[in-house]
């Protein structure tokens, strides 16, 4: 499968631990999540990927993908019924859906959030390409299907963080070969260097061994 180059923007370089660390919360002002490219590879039709397990053939270390959005029209209540679309690339690099790999439909899928306006959807933790740090893409919808906000979520960095400890030694017992060699970091990324309020970034908790739980909140204006 060749190597996926998506264009290239956010936040300084965040120091974390592999069982824990800090990102976005609901300590962050009621303000509406910045809006981001959905890149040059959203999913085709994303209404047909409904479900929680998004990992098809894909290997790699465990990931769950926990979104929590909330409505700032309603001081930051929690939105149920929203639809929420996610989708990265694997280990190595790739999405599906395009080029060599235009009939697979692997990392890519869609919920509605539940009364805590939550979803949950179990993945991989994402891998990384040229130009481009660690990240996830999200779409999401109200009801009637209108777009309420695309946006990007990135992780904490840092020697002992989540992103190093996957991408270096340990992680290649599960495939992760790239190193941190030509790395993005998010200071450098073109999408995520121009937020200076680190509301971007997720909680990642967790380990290599058991996997790792990426921990989010979305505001949209609904």
């Amino acid at each position: 499968m060749p190597l996926i180059l998506e264009a290239c923007k956010k936040d300084a370089e965040s120091s974390s631990s592999s069982s824990g660390s800090t990102g976005n919360s609901s300590s962050q002002s009621c303000t509406v999540t910045p809006t981001e490219t959905a890149g040059p590879y959203p999913t085709h039709d994303p209404a047909t990927l409904e479900g929680a397990d998004i990992r098809m053939d894909r290997t790699g270390v465990l990931c769950n993908i926990k979104i929590t959005v909330k409505n700032t029209n309603a001081d930051c209540a929690n939105l149920a019924g929203a639809i929420v679309d996610v989708w990265h690339c694997d280990k190595d690099g790739n999405y599906s859906e395009y080029g060599s790999v235009s009939s697979l439909h692997f990392l890519r899928g869609r919920q509605t959030t539940d009364a805590n306006g939550q979803v949950s959807f179990t993945s991989i933790f994402p891998g990384w390409y040229n130009g481009r740090t660690t990240h996830i893409h999200v779409h999401i919808y109200n009801k009637a299907g209108t777009t309420l906000l695309i946006t990007q979520i990135a992780f904490p960095e840092g020697s002992v963080s989540a992103v190093a400890t996957v991408n270096g030694s340990d992680g290649v017992a599960y495939g992760y070969t790239k190193g941190m060699s030509g790395y993005t970091y998010n200071a450098q990324d073109g999408i995520f260097a121009d937020d200076k309020t680190g509301s971007e970034i997720a909680v990642v908790t967790g380990a290599i061994s058991t996997g790792y739980t990426v921990d989010h909140v979305i505001r949209v204006a609904a």
